[in-house]
């Protein structure tokens, strides 16, 4: 028999905050996360400008010794992993069965901090000054492994690598091996910390990110003057939890994990199919899933990165998948606006969104947005939360490679 899914804890590390409160919060108040780069000099770089983590302390929020051995994505994992049990009330002795309690956690690029720093001790010290902990730093896995040791998670547990769509991923499969009973809880998201010289200029190369230096301008996507998206950072984690199960020990239900598509273009290594067939089916796929009326009720928190491909792109899949009228008739934004691309963590964050939205009848807006463009012709909620009376919402994503991934969620009424 398949089972329901909910969402009963969030936990957060982002350019807007450092907890998923301040995050929801500054998100509704269109708070911009972006940034002069800080990490390292950006003097001879073309991009300045990213939406980096404030004012976080990994030494203090996990001990000297669990943030020296553990890349900075890790750290943030953990932090936001901690937040999430707390919330969901599985800290407390008795809640769950550990053998049932599993990780999907995933990074689009790993510990690429660490491997960079060690290229550069190899090379310029020999073969003995690379750290003993370079490898289990720098392995993308390696969130989904710490948070199981931390919080004693013996169930199924596994990273996903699925550039930008690799959160989206990992809360999708994690729903689904909830949905058919194979773990009870699993705590689901991603993680990302690539603010450094080699991953900029790599995505810069590869014409990926916006050369605009102004913070206030250079994220606005749907925007007809749009030209790239700004590099974010941090972690979200989720707790997907069985609805019976979160029932029995009285958990609070933020919203419920409805329906999943996942789908691939096979087109191109880094641009979206231009016909959008891809993220189409994901998000029919979702749809027909969670059984929603598309007309009714919806707010699309669109993977929106302020690139020319991808914002066309997704217009016209939200358009071919739900129809013109119901594709108009939605709320869509793009948080991403507001914390930058955060890869690997990004789809957990607009997930998080989505069930909080849910929750608070708040569509939180695409802050920046001032040009309109023919081919992006849809309700982006420009500039300015609005309240509205939501039913379901959808979470799209896109990731190099041709990944897609398209999560629907439904408001809980505790039928």
């Amino acid at each position: 028999m398949e089972r329901r899914v909910v969402i009963t804890g969030l936990g957060a590390v982002t350019p807007v905050g450092n907890t998923a409160t301040d995050t929801w919060s500054a998100l509704k108040a269109g708070t911009c996360g972006i940034g002069p780069i800080t990490r390292f000099d950006a003097t001879e770089f073309k991009v300045s400008v990213a939406a980096e983590v404030k004012n976080f302390d990994g030494a203090e929020l996990l001990g000297k010794g669990e943030a020296r051995h553990n890349d900075l994505n890790v750290q943030y994992a953990l932090v936001a992993s901690d937040e999430a049990v707390a919330d969901a009330g599985l800290d407390a002795e008795g809640t769950i069965d550990h053998e049932r309690l599993g990780v999907y956690v995933g990074s689009g690029i790993g510990g690429i901090a660490t491997f960079a720093e060690n290229v550069i001790k190899v090379h310029e010290g020999g073969p003995r000054k690379a750290s003993p902990f370079m490898v289990p730093m720098m392995i993308p896995n390696m969130a989904s492994g710490a948070i199981s040791i931390r919080h004693k998670a013996f169930g199924p547990t596994l990273p996903v690598v699925t550039a930008c769509a690799t959160s989206a991923h990992a809360v999708g499969e994690a729903f689904r091996a909830i949905k058919h009973g194979y773990a009870d809880a699993i705590l689901a998201g991603g993680t990302e910390a690539a603010i450094i010289p080699s991953s900029i200029a790599g995505f810069t190369n590869c014409r990926a990110l916006t050369k605009n230096p102004d913070p206030k301008t250079a994220c606005r996507p749907f925007d007809a003057d749009r030209d790239g998206f700004v590099m974010g950072e941090g972690a979200c984690v989720l707790v997907l939890e069985e609805l019976e199960h979160a029932r029995s020990r009285g958990a609070h239900i933020y919203a419920e994990v409805a329906g999943y598509g996942n789908t691939a273009d096979a087109y191109h290594i880094t641009s979206p199919d231009p016909e959008a067939t891809g993220i189409t089916r994901a998000i029919r796929e979702a749809v027909d899933e969670a059984a929603l009326k598309p007309e009714e009720g919806l707010y699309v928190n669109a993977h929106g990165t302020s690139t020319k491909l991808n914002d066309a792109c997704e217009t016209l899949g939200l358009k071919k998948a739900l129809g013109e009228d119901a594709a108009r008739a939605a709320h869509v934004s793009s948080t991403k606006s507001m914390t930058g691309h955060m890869i690997g963590a990004t789809g957990a964050v607009e997930a998080m969104a989505c069930a909080l939205a849910l929750q608070d009848g708040v569509v939180p807006p695409t802050i920046n947005y001032h040009a309109p463009d023919p081919d992006c012709d849809l309700d982006y909620t420009p500039n300015q939360a609005v309240e509205a009376k939501l039913t379901w919402a959808l979470s799209t994503n896109l990731g190099f490679g041709g990944h897609n991934a398209a999560l629907a969620f439904r408001v809980f009424e505790g039928e």
